[in-house]
């Protein structure tokens, strides 16, 4: 597969979001089933693994540390810290909600996180959330740390305002910015791609097919199970989904007219934004995996490209990203 650059860091031109093997989005998998998942992710050529403390919680890690322990020289890993894991600390459907970033804190949720993952570095470590009570200076100081000792590698933040990130990477290189990014939210374009671009920081897309919904192939109906995380999404559900089925609507025509399936545009359109962007799905299913790869060797045309954009262009969505407190912890809702 493609090589892309995240600031300096080489990664596969798609990465593999591993948050769904375990949480959000069930049934899940048997723990055998989902490290034979992720030995297939490697061998087909991906070898940028997505990971949190938070998801499970800690359950994701560990079973990709079982996966990878064995072929870890193989795996760009990345992980993220961020959350109060006090026995008190707030929690909502099982995960906690109030956000820590203190520097005791991080070296804390980093060594459970080696332990977990069954290695001694990380390659990419994020801030999950923004900590608007710990000033980013002070992160990005133990991120140099923590560089210094050879624990983390790299480190970025996930779904930060531009003006914290700028401040961060004065102080300590940031390597990767991992936001929501796709068809179904481009609230990053006009902030947070130019800033990218400006200080030579990497994309990493989570949800690049908007939690799923652009991946529906034409006759598919969008069906949760009741205890899928993506109900809390007002975006995906009732009239507004009803009004955004638009664009889903026109990813399937153009993909039936282009030879594609819906996810293999929706991931291209992603990686055509900016060679320094890289998707990452996640997947519970060896061929949807093999599909949303094959979509790192879609080649349009400026013609193909021009029009699509138009059509897609011309959708306006409504419904907010997220909704109650999960809103609160983002910088563009």
């Amino acid at each position: 597969m493609e090589i892309r650059t995240l600031g300096d860091l080489s990664v596969s031109a798609i990465g593999f979001g591993c948050m769904g093997l375990t949480h959000g989005y069930p049934p899940f998998l048997t723990e055998a089933e989902t490290i034979k998942l992720i030995h297939e992710v490697l061998a087909s050529g991906c070898n940028f693994l997505d990971t949190a403390e938070i998801y499970g919680p800690y359950t994701d890690e560990m079973v990709v540390g079982k996966a990878i322990c064995d072929r870890r020289e193989q795996v760009i890993l990345a992980t993220k810290f961020g959350f109060d894991f006090a026995p008190d600390a707030p929690r909502q459907y099982g995960v906690p909600t109030a956000l820590d970033s203190r520097p005791a804190t991080i070296i804390k949720a980093l060594e459970g996180s080696l332990k977990r993952l069954k290695t001694d570095y990380v390659d990419l470590y994020y801030q999950h959330r923004y900590d608007p009570k710990v000033p980013i200076e002070e992160v990005a100081l133990t991120m140099q740390k923590l560089m210094d000792e050879g624990k983390i590698r790299h480190w970025g933040l996930s779904e930060a305002p531009a003006e914290i990130i700028e401040r961060a990477h004065a102080v300590c290189k940031v390597t990767a910015v991992q936001n929501d990014y796709s068809l179904w939210f481009r609230g990053h374009e006009n902030t947070i791609l130019p800033l990218c671009r400006r200080l030579n920081i990497g994309l990493v897309a989570f949800s690049p097919l908007g939690k799923g919904v652009l991946a529906l192939k034409k006759g598919q109906q969008w069906e949760l199970r009741a205890d899928d995380a993506r109900h809390l999404f007002p975006r995906l559900n009732g009239d507004n989904l009803e009004h955004n089925m638009a664009l889903v609507h026109v990813v399937q025509e153009y993909a039936e007219r282009f030879g594609l399936t819906p996810a293999q545009l929706a991931l291209a359109w992603v990686l055509h934004q900016d060679p320094h962007i890289v998707p990452i799905p996640g997947t519970k299913k060896s061929a949807r995996l093999h599909e949303n790869l094959a979509a790192a060797e879609v080649k349009l045309s400026a013609e193909q490209w021009d029009e699509f954009q138009r059509q897609v262009d011309s959708i306006e969505l409504i419904g907010e990203r997220y909704s109650g407190g999960m809103s609160q912890l983002v910088a563009n809702k």
